[in-house]
């Protein structure tokens, strides 16, 4: 496919209208299932009915039997759910599912000082994380660890079932699905006065959904690069289709008719990157982010989290290298600055790099590590319980173990402690 076949399959004006376009045939249903419930309350409380029912679905949507899910909003919302013809290509999702088993720990790293902050600097997406997550579930950090739990859903088990019906995977599409739908309808009850639908388009539409798709493949393998890890091209390709069939599920526009492609990644980056900006909300929600990643840094790795925010940013393309900036990210740590600066320099000599690469990728995979561990320790109960299948845990030296669980909660306690007293002193 040429450049002037990529600029018609990708014209601005598809752009705006999918900036315009919600997902018709799920709300429908939703607004009919919200209708035929007055006595039961209204967006606000069946929002966070379907969250606790998405998470008891995912809990039996793990179990070995792999029947579908005892769910009644599953049930009450009988909604298309089977795998389009053109996504059942067994090989291919088995291969887009290896890209994470095989980097897990660097994808960890990735979804949280970039895939989240490319989120955070688009304002409406923003707006919806900050105002919907805290309503919802009280908890901005909650909505952090159901990140992390989809990712694994979908690419961690090594099994190509996990997005069929009945599986993790497709659960958690069509239960996404279900939840942006009443997203759309608690932002119209509670904020329509004050939402710029015409600047915005609806909460949670077209573009941004294409938008997140991108995060979660082409957004990753490009921090992944700067990690120091090369996907193949055949591997970009089926990671791209893996979530391309994941895409379909939760009502993707741009993954309706068809997978996306290789072909498509240059145009619709660029297109993308002209959303970005700085806002209160997406400042908030960095913050948050932040904060959750580097209360469990271990002594003296605090501000590893920020710094590798600034690294995996630094020459980003398509203007995403302002994004710490729009952000408010704190500098880095003088150390990292230091680090990375020396790998720069070892890459124009060659006899360098070796060494100090595999620096920086023990310390990503340490961090992508403490993350993982640190939605263990934060999220492992209530009703959406964070956890990842026991082979990866093994892979990636995690236990979870209640004890283990406990005895890391007092290593956390004392270096709160140890700290506290400094940030009083000190605020950076």
């Amino acid at each position: 496919m040429n450049e002037r076949d990529d600029a018609e399959r990708w014209p601005e004006e598809r752009f705006r209208r999918l900036r315009q376009q919600a997902d018709p045939d799920i709300d429908k249903v939703v607004t009919a299932y919200l209708e035929s419930r007055p006595g039961e309350g209204g967006p606000l409380e069946l929002l966070r009915a379907v969250i606790a029912e998405l998470g008891q679905a995912k809990r039996e949507a793990r179990e070995p039997s792999g029947a579908p899910p005892a769910s009644g909003i599953f049930e009450a919302i009988d909604f298309a759910k089977e795998l389009p013809e053109w996504g059942d290509d067994r090989e291919l999702l088995a291969r887009g599912q290896a890209v994470f088993a095989d980097y897990g720990l660097y994808q960890s790293a990735a979804l949280f000082c970039k895939c989240l902050p490319m989120a955070y600097v688009e304002v409406s997406s923003a707006k919806v994380l900050a105002g919907v997550s805290g309503l919802a579930t009280h908890s901005l950090t909650r909505r952090v660890a159901e990140t992390g739990q989809m990712l694994v859903d979908v690419m961690g088990l090594k099994a190509t079932d996990s997005l069929h019906p009945g599986g993790p995977g497709h659960t958690t599409a069509i239960g996404l699905r279900l939840l942006h739908s009443f997203v759309r309808a608690l932002v119209d009850e509670r904020y329509s006065d004050h939402w710029d639908k015409e600047r915005y388009g609806p909460p949670v539409n077209q573009e941004l959904l294409l938008a997140t798709i991108f995060d979660f493949s082409v957004v990753t393998w490009e921090a992944l690069e700067t990690m120091g890890v090369v996907l193949s091209e055949e591997q970009r390709a089926a990671h791209l289709y893996t979530w391309s069939v994941f895409g379909h599920l939760m009502g993707v526009d741009a993954c309706r008719d068809g997978p996306l492609t290789l072909a498509d990644v240059e145009p619709v980056s660029e297109r993308l990157g002209r959303l970005y900006e700085s806002s209160d909300e997406g400042r908030l929600l960095m913050a948050r982010l932040l904060e959750e990643m580097e209360a469990f840094m271990h002594l003296g790795w605090r501000k590893l989290p920020r710094s590798l925010v600034h690294w995996i940013f630094r020459d980003a393309a398509y203007g995403a290298d302002r994004v710490p900036e729009l952000l408010g990210v704190p500098k880095p740590a003088w150390w990292c600055t230091a680090l990375f600066a020396a790998a720069r320099s070892a890459h124009r000599h060659s006899r360098l790099t070796g060494p100090v690469d595999g620096v920086i990728r023990w310390l990503v995979r340490r961090a992508g590590r403490h993350i993982v561990v640190a939605l263990i320790d934060r999220h492992s109960g209530g009703q959406a319980a964070f956890q990842i299948p026991g082979e990866l845990a093994r892979a990636w030296r995690i236990r979870q173990s209640p004890a283990a669980v406990r005895t890391r909660g007092i290593r956390q306690g004392v270096r709160q402690r140890v700290r506290t007293p400094a940030r009083k002193g000190l605020r950076t």
